[in-house]
């Protein structure tokens, strides 16, 4: 049967279109003093479609400009470091040398975290992990704008010292992350003091200490998603426990476990964003006549997916309260004096708790990585003839790395033949789909820089993990629906992986004055910094992966 429209119905449609048309024509083109790029930890675009519909805050604010529902992260080993270095370098991380969360340094025999650096101190601990920019050998947007404009300031805040660092860069004038019983902190360089390095954030600190300790937060459904999020309540068993999925989330019986409760929470998102707002105002960005960066890595979704899943009530709880105090923090950017312009991304997605998965009728399974690993390296040595274990995974399964009996550096006879023999093994192995000598993924060829991310195949996604010195020489895409992860008391769910679920993220710009918009086709990540550099006026650097998008409806870079 054929529909019919009326002549009234006709006009209707005629005039929502010209209506669209028209908002498209009149829109303003961003012309920021302060530009906000937001990253929410694996922050998938599956989970963006999910709640798209009951986002009434900020979420549904940044909804409302130009829409990239199918961004990428388009390399293969989707991890929160390296997904970060790609926002706002232009670059994948087989460039920004960030290739994994860790890697195993084969001339000392350990493990290196991506942005360790051993000569500065932490400003809270002294002792504790060190880190700085200095393993990203890739510049970022804002290191780009202090060249052209020294007076540009440029901050970075975020739940991890990895998303503070990667996107704000190597000359920002301050990065900072929390840390659960201090507040936030930052590094400190050789003839700094931590009380200089701190000064930013002293009196926003305080204060945080302060509001706990009279008000210590405990992690109930919000009002507004109550009702909702109570029907995703159930009872699992992982890793042989067994536990419902329902808030409240009891308090931790000891002081350890009460923080680690904390960081697994909204409350880690809020007080980011407060500190946020609170430089913005302090310094005035986006007051002057120069443009200036405001990064911001939320973190608590990547906790929450990891501790308890990304399709429960607790991420049901935890989206929404996103986007409301999303809300507040985009309401607070109206006291701006220039133009703003908001960028919203992520570092990866992630999938929900293969048991869950398992239970709705998918065949997912976990792969548990210290049992598969010894038993590769016991077929090896008796293969081989081998004294000891030739290969190491301390980073993850994904990446393993080849080994003497030292567990260091092999001579390259003994790293070939091992590496041959491995992959045999691995490439027969059902729960594998696919697995590369790291030597090879080097010498292939690069796709075209044109080419779609949907369409790249697996050895492409990985080659653009891939890092000389860093990367592992087995680097392994298990089976979709095997997931290489052991689930713990606070662990049930990961990413990492090749696959559309790991790498699919929203992308959104919005600035007022911006038409609503979606862009079906797929945007890279490393898109991001060419089209901010375009937008400010930054020449970026020539070897970019990342090529401007045009903003405004049908302008031009």
């Amino acid at each position: 049967m054929k529909t019919m429209l009326t002549c009234g119905a006709l006009a209707a449609v005629l005039a929502t279109g010209f209506a669209a048309q028209s908002a498209l024509a009149a829109e303003t083109k961003p012309d920021p003093k302060l530009v906000v790029v937001i990253s929410v930890d694996q922050f998938s675009a599956n989970l963006y479609a999910q709640h798209r519909p009951e986002f009434v805050g900020g979420l549904a604010t940044l909804s409302q400009g130009v829409v990239y529902p199918n961004g990428y992260q388009s390399h293969a080993f989707t991890e929160t470091c390296p997904g970060h270095s790609t926002l706002l370098t232009g670059k994948h991380p087989n460039k920004t040398g960030i290739s994994a969360n860790d890697w195993y340094d084969r001339a000392t025999g350990k493990t290196v975290y991506c942005l360790a650096d051993p000569t500065v101190t932490l400003a809270d601990d002294p002792k504790g992990r060190a880190v700085s920019p200095a393993n990203m050998v890739a510049t970022t947007y804002g290191d780009w704008l202090k060249a052209v404009s020294p007076g540009s300031r440029v901050f970075g805040v975020s739940g991890k010292d990895r998303g503070a660092i990667t996107m704000s860069g190597h000359k920002a004038d301050g990065q900072f992350w929390y840390q659960p019983g201090f507040g936030f902190t930052t590094w400190v360089a050789p003839g700094q003091t931590a009380q200089e390095r701190l000064k930013p954030v002293a009196a926003f600190n305080a204060k945080l200490s302060a509001d706990l300790k009279a008000h210590p937060f405990a992690w109930d459904y919000a009002k507004a998603s109550a009702k909702r999020c109570r029907t995703l309540e159930a009872e699992y068993d992982t890793g042989g426990r067994h536990w419902r999925a329902a808030l409240p989330i009891p308090a931790g019986t000891s002081d350890a476990d009460k923080q680690r409760d904390l960081y697994a929470s909204p409350y880690t998102d809020q007080v980011t964003l407060e500190l946020a707002q609170r430089l913005r105002e302090t310094y005035g960005l986006g007051d002057g006549p120069q443009v200036d960066l405001l990064t911001i890595s939320l973190s608590a979704t990547d906790f929450i997916g990891h501790r308890y899943g990304t399709r429960g009530p607790e991420m049901c709880d935890q989206v929404a309260r996103l986007d409301a105090r999303l809300g507040v923090f985009l309401k607070s950017l109206d006291k701006v004096k220039g133009g703003v312009l908001v960028v919203l991304a992520a570092d990866h997605g992630g999938a929900d708790f293969a048991e869950r998965l398992h239970d709705e009728g998918y065949g997912v399974e976990r792969v548990i990585g210290k049992p598969w690993i010894a038993k590769l390296n016991a077929q090896l040595r008796s293969d081989l003839g081998l004294a000891w274990d030739p290969l190491v995974a301390d980073g993850g399964i994904d990446q393993i790395y080849v080994v003497g009996p030292d567990r260091k550096t092999p001579s390259p006879a003994d790293r070939a033949r091992i590496t041959a023999a491995a992959l045999t093994l691995i490439n027969r192995d059902p729960v594998v789909a696919q697995a590369f000598d790291s030597n090879a993924i080097f010498t292939m060829e690069a796709a075209p820089a044109d080419a779609s991310p949907e369409e790249l195949s697996v050895a492409e996604r990985v080659r653009r993990s891939a890092y000389p010195g860093r990367v592992g020489d087995i680097l392994i895409a298990f089976r979709p629906d095997r997931v290489p992860a052991t689930a713990g008391a606070t662990y049930v769910s990961t990413h990492g992986s090749p696959w559309d679920y790991d790498r699919r993220v929203p992308i959104l710009f919005w600035w007022k004055g911006a038409a609503p918009h979606e862009r079906v086709l797929p945007l890279d990540t490393v898109d991001i910094a060419p089209t901010l550099a375009a937008v400010t006026g930054v020449k970026p650097p020539a070897d970019l992966d990342g090529v401007c998008r045009p903003l405004a409806y049908g302008g031009k870079c």
